[in-house]
């Protein structure tokens, strides 16, 4: 869904100078209805639990499936597949309208998955997401949560509920468990690699801020989640957008003493002249507390610090903090 959305958007921006891409446009539209239709729907709730207000993954087999309750990023990322179409856009490719208008007045059990409404400025605005405003709340509340995937340093891979109580299945008489690591795994699958078992994986997080960015666009101040850890009342999308972003720089800028949370106990770092400003930038990051895990080159998406520590500072002028 996340990869339909952001092809749909592409094409329309191509479809502004070529309106051949508007058959490219309605088919990524499409496609991007069914698969939601699918995660919200298929089997009557998809992969959605409404009693845990979570998504999650399923076993299927020989007819029956088994939600396999791991509350992990697999239920977070549902949250990324999210676009704003501009209605005033959308009227300048007469293609692409005539087939979306027919597709809303048509298939009227795949269009409960859009939403419109006029912004302050009365543009009217159409939103493509995977989860209803009702699942968004819930599963954004899951997120901001420091008992789950709050951490001091940004969102972490596993929530923190499976380390008093990891998620146990059993294949026949055999169990098998999945259990909060913040930093290296306590197994050998894959190598040790643990980052989808605790730890804080950047681009997933930069993604999450993006996505609660554009709901913000779309629901404005009237849409607030419960966010404890930093204010007794609801906070805004936009808010809850700059806290993630405030965390995750936290990770690489220094305290009161010098010390970076990405180097860990390395004195080194934060003590001697000729290393304190050498960062290093790694892969991802211990859940607890935002030591860096892995690739310690990893400049690549990694990078995208600098854009959170922009949006900060930014946040910071704006309120007068």
């Amino acid at each position: 869904a996340f990869y339909c959305s952001n092809m749909l958007v592409m094409a329309l921006e191509l479809a502004a100078g070529d309106q051949a891409y508007g058959d490219m446009a309605s088919k990524f539209f499409e496609h991007f209805i069914a698969i939601t239709d699918a995660m919200n729907s298929f089997g009557g709730t998809g992969l959605w639990d409404e009693s845990d207000g979570f998504y999650y993954d399923q076993l299927s087999n020989q007819g029956s499936s088994i939600p396999l309750r791991v509350r992990s990023l697999v239920g977070l990322i549902p949250l990324l597949a999210v676009e704003i179409l501009e209605e005033e856009a959308i009227e300048r490719l007469p293609g692409f309208s005539k087939r979306m208008r027919w597709f809303l007045d048509h298939r009227r059990e795949l269009a409960q998955h859009i939403s419109y409404r006029k912004n302050a400025e009365g543009k009217g605005l159409y939103l493509l997401s995977v989860p209803s405003k009702e699942r968004l709340l819930k599963v954004v509340t899951c997120l901001l949560n420091e008992e789950e995937f709050l951490a001091p340093h940004g969102v972490r891979s596993l929530s923190k509920i499976h380390a008093s109580a990891p998620y146990v299945f059993y294949v026949g008489h055999t169990p098998y468990s999945v259990t909060y690591c913040p930093a290296d795994s306590n197994t050998e699958f894959f190598g040790g690699n643990s980052n989808w078992r605790g730890p804080i994986w950047f681009p997933i997080n930069y993604l999450l801020i993006e996505a609660l960015e554009r709901y913000y666009h779309f629901y404005g101040d009237e849409f607030r989640v419960p966010c404890p850890a930093v204010s007794p009342e609801p906070i805004t999308l936009k808010e809850a957008a700059q806290e993630l972003a405030r965390r995750l720089s936290a990770i690489f800028l220094p305290d009161a003493d010098g010390r970076r949370a990405c180097h860990g106990d390395g004195a080194r770092y934060s003590t001697d002249a000729e290393w304190r400003d050498l960062v290093l930038f790694y892969e991802y990051f211990n859940g607890d507390d935002g030591a860096g895990l892995g690739a310690s080159h990893q400049t690549g998406w990694t990078a995208l610090v600098a854009r959170c520590i922009q949006k900060s500072i930014e946040s910071r002028r704006t309120t007068g903090s």
